[in-house]
């Protein structure tokens, strides 16, 4: 069997990692239900049967020049302004605001491995993203400094290695039981049940069940200082790039450039504790200028560029 395949336990003498997310999870309180099992057994079942399908946009004759498609009802709309800094706001009411507002994100389901060898991690993140095709690269945000480091970004740091993980309906539940604040001798891998996988240019094991996968070795990492609390680390930005792709064959067209979003069926990350299906979808070309032009349909809306536009 190769190395990294086997699902190794984690060190047994980690001091803290796990009480330190205990209190996070305590302090920001992203679960709203005193009692989830009730909330969960008063809703409706989950559709199995929603399949992938397209549908038209809001407004298929849209025309240059339109606007919104709401005929104008979000521009009755108030807002409010909010300064991140506003004395005596808490820093994790920016967090809550953010991860409410700019959805839905991806998660990574981030593979590592120790130095050593001795212990692996695997847990999401839904600050990771896609920011580069050549090189292919990616990025995962870490909560809290290096002196701090949680598994992951600590296994990141010294091998310079990790995969990542695209998560599908078909392994919601597991995936999420890897946020479990478990201490650093329980292996995520056995509590969640998902399969560790091997891999050819990185150590760590990949998700057997994700239908996506990259293997990725550190490019470069950035580490960030509250505003709020000077000297404090809030934060670490790791870039990584993609060495190796494993793409679940049925998923796969002829030409290995394009997956099937019917079979990857994505979860993505929402406010709260909320996770987001994407079931559906909608196409629009990208529209050619000088075609547009030509047939008239941009007349009497070419204009410079002003400073309120």
């Amino acid at each position: 069997m190769p190395p990294n395949f086997g699902d190794h336990e984690q060190k047994p003498n980690d001091p803290t990692s796990s009480e330190m997310r205990e209190d996070s999870e305590k302090r920001i309180g992203r679960n709203p239900h005193p009692d989830f099992a009730k909330v969960q057994a008063s809703r409706p079942d989950w559709r199995q049967e929603e399949s992938w399908h397209f549908t038209k946009t809001v407004d298929p004759n849209w025309k240059f020049g339109h606007g919104s498609n709401d005929s104008g009802k979000s521009l009755e709309k108030r807002h409010v302004e909010i300064d991140p800094y506003e004395d005596g706001r808490p820093a994790v009411f920016n967090y809550k605001l953010l991860i409410s507002a700019i959805i839905p994100r991806p998660i990574g389901f981030v593979s590592t491995r120790s130095e050593d060898g001795e212990s692996t991690n695997l847990a999401p993140f839904s600050y990771t993203q896609v920011i580069n095709h050549d090189p292919p690269l990616f990025i995962i945000g870490f909560a809290g400094g290096f002196s701090n480091a949680k598994d992951t970004l600590a296994n990141l740091a010294a091998t310079r290695e990790c995969t990542i993980n695209m998560i599908s309906e078909s392994f919601l539940e597991a995936a999420n039981a890897t946020s479990i604040n478990a201490p650093y001798g329980i292996s995520e891998w056995s509590l969640s049940g998902l399969t560790p996988a091997p891999c050819t240019n990185v150590k760590c094991s990949r998700v057997k069940e994700s239908v996506f996968s990259i293997e990725a070795k550190l490019f470069s990492t950035q580490e960030f200082e509250s505003r709020a609390t000077p000297g404090k680390k809030t934060g670490v930005l790791a870039i990584v790039e993609g060495v190796r792709f494993w793409a679940r064959e049925d998923a796969l067209n002829d030409d290995r450039n394009l997956i099937d979003p019917g079979v990857l069926r994505p979860m993505s990350r929402l406010g709260g504790i909320m996770y987001g299906r994407t079931t559906e979808g909608c196409e629009l070309p990208r529209p050619d200028y000088e075609e547009r032009k030509r047939s008239g349909e941009t007349e009497g809306l070419i204009k410079a560029k002003l400073d309120d536009q």
